[in-house]
């Protein structure tokens, strides 16, 4: 369980060699940084609007629109025809597939994001694999540290799995949607094509093709206006 084949489609991602000797796939995420300094020839072939803060140890590929008011801090590779938006805060240890979207307020951090996933608007992305075409809401947190700082455990159907981490935000699988605000308690995995609701804060295993629903009530009272 929890194999690569289960949440990627790899032909949607260059960067496939990482996954090579992974027994789980959260084991690519150390990897990340050793993949980017033996394999990464440092290069802008996009085009920076402004005067946006790139790094020297930045690979950006044709095509890719970086905006001022981004930085990005290497090593990082971003791939052809990305748009870097304007507030993107891009740190270390951070590929980017083709066609991907970095927006405002996001941060991304030892992170693998594979082609054509849309991360628009104030997220946050550290030690975190999201798939293809996959798209967070505005303002979901891929949470990846444990509030008593005790390395990740991962939860699902065959109990729990201990991933001797003790940084890891979440698995996205190829074209699921988390919804807006939603939070992801660390360790969390989710599956191809699923979905989570908005604000909803989520913590564990949903499979392929499934719908977390946030189920709220509300209890509706008279409001009570100011006499004059």
């Amino acid at each position: 369980m929890y194999s690569i084949d289960e949440f990627f489609d790899l032909s949607h991602c260059e960067h496939r060699a990482l996954f090579e000797n992974a027994e789980h796939v959260w084991d690519v995420l150390p990897q990340i940084g050793a993949y980017l300094k033996f394999r990464m020839k440092p290069g802008i072939h996009g085009r920076l609007i402004g005067k946006p803060f790139v790094s020297g140890a930045v690979f950006v590929g044709k095509n890719t629109v970086i905006e001022q008011g981004a930085m990005v801090k290497g090593p990082a590779w971003i791939g052809e025809n990305c748009e870097i938006r304007n507030g993107c805060y891009i740190r270390e240890n951070v590929i980017l597939g083709a066609g991907v979207v970095a927006g405002n307020s996001c941060e991304f951090k030892n992170c693998l994001v594979f082609d054509k996933a849309q991360i628009p608007h104030f997220n946050y992305v550290g030690d975190s694999i999201l798939g293809y075409e996959a798209h967070l809401g505005a303002g979901v947190i891929l949470s990846n540290v444990r509030l008593d700082k005790a390395p990740v455990t991962v939860h699902g159907p065959d109990g729990r799995i201990a991933t001797g981490l003790r940084k890891f935000g979440a698995i996205i699988g190829d074209q699921a949607e988390i919804g807006c605000n939603a939070v992801l308690s660390p360790g969390s995995l989710i599956g191809r094509q699923s979905v989570i609701y908005p604000g909803s804060n989520w913590r564990g295993y949903l499979p392929p093709q499934h719908i977390a629903k946030l189920v709220q009530e509300f209890s509706l009272v008279p409001r009570q206006m100011p006499t004059e």
